[in-house]
C-alpha cells in the first residue's frame, strides 16, 4: 500500500505539534513535510519577558530542527500558493503535492492598516519588536504610557493586560512608579469579554491594583505622530509619551487567494474536526475562525480566541484524525474547546484562567487566585517547549507532568 504525503504549512505551535504527532503515529512509508520560512523558532509566550529584560534573546529561541521529530522533512521557505483542486502547494523552494494539507500559518501583524501606528508605536508581538520595546522602556524616564488594543481579533486575549501589568512592575522596580501614568485602551467592553463578566471584573481588579487605568470601548482610528496623540472613534483624543500597541492582525494572503477564507479573512473550520470546506484540508491555530456559543450583551456571534493552547490541542486532534483515516479507521477525536492560560501580573505572580469555551449557552470560565505556582508553571512549560525533542521525554517531561498534576492543570505534554 502506497504511503501518503501530509503537508504542514507553518512551524509555529500548531505546525510543530501536528508534524510531531503525525510522525509518531504513522509508519515511515508516509511522508510528513513541514514548510516554514524561519530556521529558528521563537517562543512567543516569552516575548513579554523579553520586553521587560527578564529573558535574554538567545534563551527563548531554538533551531526548529531540534524541536521536530526525526523523520519529519523540513522545507525552509515561504508558501506562495495553495491549489486545493490539484492538491499542490507552491513554495519558494518548489512545488509539493499532498494527500492531506494542514494549514498552521498563524496570523500576520498589520500595523500599517491604522494611520500613524507603525511609525509611532512599539509592540511585544514579535521577537524583534519585543527587543525594541525593551530598549524603549529602559530609556523612558516618566510620563504617560498608553497600551492600546488597536483592532480585533488578536492573539492571546490576556496579552494586553499581562503587558500592562508587567510594564507597571518594570517601572516600580526601576523607581519610576510615581513618575509614570499607565493606561490600557481597548475596543472591547471589558477585559477578555469571551470569558464573561465575572472573570472580566477580576482582571479589572488586577489592573487597578497595579495602578493601571482601564478604558473599554475605545476603538483606535489613527495616531498623530507629530504631537503624540491617539484618535478614537466617538471618544476624546488622548496624548501619550510612550505608545505600546497590539497591532491589527490578519490572515496571510495565501489563504484568501486560495478561496479558503471567509469575509473577515480567516479560515472557517468545523469546530470539532478542524476540517475546512475542502476535502483533506485542515486548519489549526490563529488562522482559523471558529464560532462558539454565547453573545455577551451583543448580537454578534463570539469566536474562539486565538491562543497557542488551542493551536496545540487542535493539532493533536487533526493528527489523530488524519492517522485514523490513513489506517482505515473511523476518526472519533474531536476538539472540545477547553483552554487555559497563565496571566502574568509581575512580581513573580500569575493568575490562572481555565474553562470550557464551547459551554452552552455561554463559555464557562474561572480565574484562580494569583500565586507563584502559576508563574512557575509557565516557566516550566517554556523550558519544556524549547528543549531538544529527545530531552522532552525525560527530566522536563516528568517535571511538567508532576507540576501539572499537583496544580490540577489540564495540560498536554
Amino acid at each position: 500500500m502506497n504511503g501518503k504525503t501530509i503537508l504542514v504549512l507553518g512551524g509555529g505551535v500548531g505546525g510543530i505539534v501536528v508534524a510531531n504527532e503525525l510522525r509518531r503515529k504513522l509508519s515511515a512509508s508516509n511522508k510528513i513535510i513541514l514548510v516554514e520560512k524561519n530556521r529558528d523558532h521563537a517562543f512567543a509566550p516569552s516575548f513579554l519577558w523579553l520586553m521587560t529584560g527578564d529573558r535574554q534573546p538567545q534563551k527563548i529561541i531554538a533551531p526548529l530542527r531540534t524541536l521536530v521529530r526525526k523523520g519529519v522533512e523540513i522545507v525552509y521557505g515561504n508558501a506562495i500558493a495553495i491549489d486545493v483542486i490539484n492538491r499542490e502547494v507552491r513554495t519558494t523552494e518548489g512545488s509539493f503535492g499532498y494527500d492531506y494539507l494542514v494549514i498552521a500559518l498563524g496570523a500576520e501583524l498589520a500595523p500599517e492598516t491604522i494611520p500613524g501606528l507603525k511609525e509611532t508605536a512599539y509592540s511585544f508581538y514579535s521577537f524583534d519588536e519585543a527587543q525594541r520595546l525593551r530598549d524603549a522602556l529602559r530609556q523612558f524616564k516618566g510620563g504617560t504610557v498608553a497600551v492600546v488594543v488597536s483592532a480585533l481579533p488578536y492573539k492571546c486575549p490576556g496579552a494586553p493586560h499581562e503587558a500592562a501589568m508587567l510594564v507597571a512592575d518594570f517601572f516600580r522596580k526601576g523607581g519610576l512608579k510615581e513618575k509614570v501614568s499607565l493606561h490600557l485602551y481597548t475596543p472591547e467592553p471589558q477585559p477578555m469579554p469571551v470569558a464573561g463578566p465575572q472573570l472580566g471584573d477580576a482582571v479589572k481588579q488586577m489592573l487597578a491594583s497595579k495602578g493601571i487605568s482601564f478604558h473599554p470601548l475605545h476603538k483606535l482610528a489613527s495616531v498623530k505622530s507629530e504631537n503624540s496623540e491617539l484618535l478614537f472613534d466617538e471618544k476624546e483624543s488622548v496624548r501619550f509619551d510612550l505608545l505600546i500597541a497590539v497591532p491589527p492582525h490578519r490572515a496571510p494572503r495565501i489563504v484568501r487567494d486560495a478561496g479558503l477564507a471567509n469575509e473577515a479573512g480567516w479560515v472557517p473550520v468545523d469546530r470539532f474536526t478542524l476540517r475546512t470546506k475542502h476535502e483533506r484540508v485542515f486548519a489549526v491555530g490563529d488562522i482559523t475562525a471558529i464560532s462558539i456559543p454565547g453573545r455577551w450583551k451583543s448580537d454578534v456571534p463570539m469566536m474562539l480566541p486565538k491562543a497557542g493552547v488551542f493551536a496545540h490541542t487542535q493539532a493533536e486532534i487533526v493528527a489523530e484524525r488524519i492517522s485514523d483515516e490513513i489506517a482505515g479507521r473511523v476518526p472519533h477525536a474531536q476538539f472540545c474547546g477547553e483552554g487555559y492560560c497563565m496571566l502574568e501580573a509581575g512580581e513573580g505572580l500569575a493568575g490562572f484562567a481555565y474553562g470550557d469555551f464551547f459551554g452552552d449557552p455561554n463559555p464557562r470560565l474561572e480565574l484562580r487566585n494569583m500565586g507563584r505556582a502559576w508563574h512557575l508553571g509557565k516557566v516550566l512549560f517554556e523550558q519544556w517547549w524549547l528543549a531538544p525533542f529527545g530531552i522532552r521525554k525525560s527530566v522536563l517531561h516528568s517535571a511538567l507532568s508532576l507540576g501539572a498534576k499537583t496544580l490540577k492543570i489540564p495540560v498536554s505534554v
